[in-house]
């Protein structure tokens, strides 16, 4: 009997889940649809390089047909509704598609937590387009700007996403000699809340070394077309504001009749969610372990696809499903041209930066695009990682 699976998305989850899942079915009857927005996978931890030079988006880009095998059929287009009771997707084109079973990966979208004017006046960091238009704004601002009046960049969130575009932003501004200003803000008492006291302290020091400016311990409260206000009764001009401050599940999860969590799909470490022909995978889902819920991360993701194609044929063929282990791989952060490692399983140091860090980093990066392409086509992008 033949089986219709559906994965749905195309970033770290949804393209390392569909390679796993051809592996997995390369013998078997049954159909893979594959369905994303665009026509290619974002090397998302790498989109911030996009700000300091836009052409190294033809490196973070991954065309689909360069990922999926033949028999994978690939549908572009945005998901309107998950109709589990009919067991139908449905696009924003009026395609619908029927399935067995469906792979939820489709990530997350920006959090705003309420406050007022964020959404309006800040840009966010979860797309190539976001990048670009970061990019372009920076540049006009910069061609009127002097060192008098240099242009102000807030970054809310110092988290990996918000240290890493600030970094890029102000390497562009030492480069090129740009009139640009940077700060980070974040809301809690320190840069990378939840992160070890080590690490902390030494992204602090790349970061005061770039001469970005930090401010911790006052959350955002307002934000208007030119300032930020916070909940201290300070405030802060801008001409450019963009926030990664946090994330929360798709709109597009609102209807959908699965446990869920601000729009993300919870499940446990099996995948499977409160429909059994429904799984989760990534930052679409809450993942809980047991001890709590695991890290939305790209390393998570990727480890997670081996765990989650195994379940989806263990449904299949009626058998009980295996629990996935999550293995802490350490972090590694760029700012600009400079990098952080900690609590890297190969390394006796626990924290460290300089050049091993940054080949570190860029290794990264180059693993991930050459296990789903080819180590010839990450080698070709290592000078822009």
């Amino acid at each position: 009997m033949s089986h219709d699976i559906v994965v749905l998305g195309a970033g770290y989850a949804g393209t390392s889940a569909v390679q796993s899942l051809e592996q997995r079915f390369q013998h078997r009857d049954c159909n893979i649809t594959w369905v994303d927005l665009h026509d290619y996978h974002l090397v998302l931890h790498e989109v911030h390089r996009v700000i300091r030079n836009p052409d190294a988006k033809h490196e973070i880009t991954i065309p689909i047909n360069e990922i999926k095998e033949s028999s994978t059929n690939f549908i572009r287009g945005r998901v309107e509704t998950i109709e589990t009771d009919q067991q139908v997707i449905s696009l924003d084109d009026g395609t619908e598609i029927s399935y067995d079973y469906v792979l939820i990966a489709l990530g997350s979208q920006t959090a705003y937590y309420g406050i007022s004017g964020l959404s309006d006046n800040a840009h966010t960091l979860k797309s190539l387009d976001d990048a670009l238009a970061i990019h372009d704004q920076l540049r006009d601002q910069a061609n009127t700007a002097s060192e008098e009046n240099p242009v102000h960049v807030v970054v809310g969130g110092a988290g990996l996403s918000g240290i890493q575009t600030a970094g890029e932003i102000a390497a562009l501004a030492d480069e090129e000699g740009l009139p640009i200003s940077v700060t980070l803000v974040e809301a809690m008492e320190s840069i990378m809340p939840g992160h070890s006291s080590d690490l902390q302290r030494s992204v602090r020091r790349e970061l005061e070394q770039a001469n970005i400016d930090i401010l911790t311990d006052d959350p955002i409260t307002e934000a208007k077309a030119t300032e930020i206000e916070f909940a201290s009764g300070n405030s802060a001009n801008f001409d450019l504001f963009i926030w990664t401050g946090g994330i929360t599940g798709r709109d597009t999860m609102e209807s959908v009749s699965v446990a869920k969590e601000h729009n993300r799909v919870q499940a446990d470490t099996t995948f499977k969610t409160s429909d059994n022909s429904v799984f989760v995978i990534g930052d679409a889902g809450l993942i809980n372990d047991g001890d709590g819920v695991i890290p939305p991360t790209a390393q998570a993701a990727w480890q997670a696809a081996n765990t989650v194609a195994k379940n989806i044929e263990r449904s299949i063929d009626e058998k009980p499903l295996e629990a996935w282990n999550y293995s802490d791989k350490g972090t590694v952060i760029s700012i600009g041209e400079s990098a952080v490692a900690h609590s890297v399983p190969v390394s006796p140091i626990e924290t460290f930066g300089s050049y091993p860090a940054q080949i570190l980093k860029k290794m990264v990066a180059a693993r991930w695009i050459a296990s789903v392409t080819t180590w010839s086509r990450a080698l070709r992008s290592w000078k822009t990682l």
